[in-house]
């Protein structure tokens, strides 16, 4: 059976024309789609605020959000402005941040090197890992009173297991063939642990960081629910029970424009502190 030359001719051309729409499709970059996805998404809120198809009072128009938005940094709400509610709780996240990676790296350290120190911190790191912040809020609040200490203890509590865990997954997976060549150079425990696996852990412990931020804003609201001043999460709250919809949308908003620009910082110090992350 033989065929003709016509025949290798159509496949060809089939075939690319199937390359050419592949690439077709390749080229439509996808931030164009994300962009067209908010586009729509803006425009049926307009549609359902222009039409009153929801109420005003529990969904107001994008106009009446920017016009509180902009009300918020000029003005304010509850005698602080967006900078002083942003300031505020940029400075629990940060001094949580700093307890949980001050505890949480030695502590994963502990788990994956030692059988010890797995069987002290491994039970209470898979405690504390399930447990939504408003279980043990209460009682932070009785150990350590209503003030600043209690929100941050509890934004440190909801960033802990997620820093350990990585720190463990880090050091578990740097390989045995460097750390053996170490220890034939003569490397003391101690050398090992700075020059091979910290360094080989640290993108993994990176990671763990940057997940640790999203699980402490998501606890920041919850946290400054309690005798707070000040705060997006105290801000939101205040405003929702006067029914002030467009300053609690505004805040939402601007929890997650920063929570988006901090992990936007935390890639970059990633790329920069570990380039060679991508090659282990």
């Amino acid at each position: 059976m033989t065929v003709s030359t016509e025949t290798y001719i159509a496949a060809g051309s089939l075939s690319g024309s199937n390359d050419q729409s592949r690439r077709q499709r390749r080229t439509f970059p996808t931030i164009m789609i994300s962009l067209m996805t908010v586009a729509a998404l803006i425009a049926g809120w307009t549609a359902l605020s222009l039409y009153q198809i929801i109420s005003p009072i529990f969904l107001p128009s994008p106009l009446s959000v920017g016009r509180s938005f902009v009300n918020l940094v000029t003005v304010g709400f509850v005698d602080s402005t967006l900078a002083q509610h942003t300031g505020a709780s940029l400075l629990r996240i940060f001094a949580a941040l700093f307890a949980s990676v001050f505890i949480g790296i030695p502590v994963g350290l502990a788990i994956a090197s030692s059988r010890v120190g797995k069987g002290i911190f491994d039970p209470i790191v898979e405690f504390l890992r399930p447990l939504p912040p408003l279980a043990y809020l209460p009682l932070i609040i009785i150990w350590v009173g209503i003030g600043e200490t209690s929100k941050i203890v509890v934004i440190s509590l909801a960033m802990l297991p997620a820093i350990i865990l990585s720190t463990v997954a880090g050091v578990k997976s740097v390989s045995s063939d460097r750390i053996n060549a170490a220890r034939s150079f003569g490397a003391t425990t101690a050398q090992v642990l700075r020059h091979v696996t910290l360094p080989s852990a640290l993108p993994s412990i990176l990671t763990g960081v940057r997940i640790a931020l999203g699980a402490g804003w998501s606890t920041l609201v919850a946290a400054e629910l309690v005798a707070a001043t000040r705060g997006l999460g105290f801000m939101i709250q205040a405003a929702a029970q006067f029914l002030v919809t467009d300053v609690v949308i505004s805040g939402i908003l601007a929890i997650a424009a920063i929570a988006f620009l901090l992990e936007t910082i935390a890639r970059l110090i990633e790329r920069r502190l570990v380039p060679w992350g991508s090659r282990l």
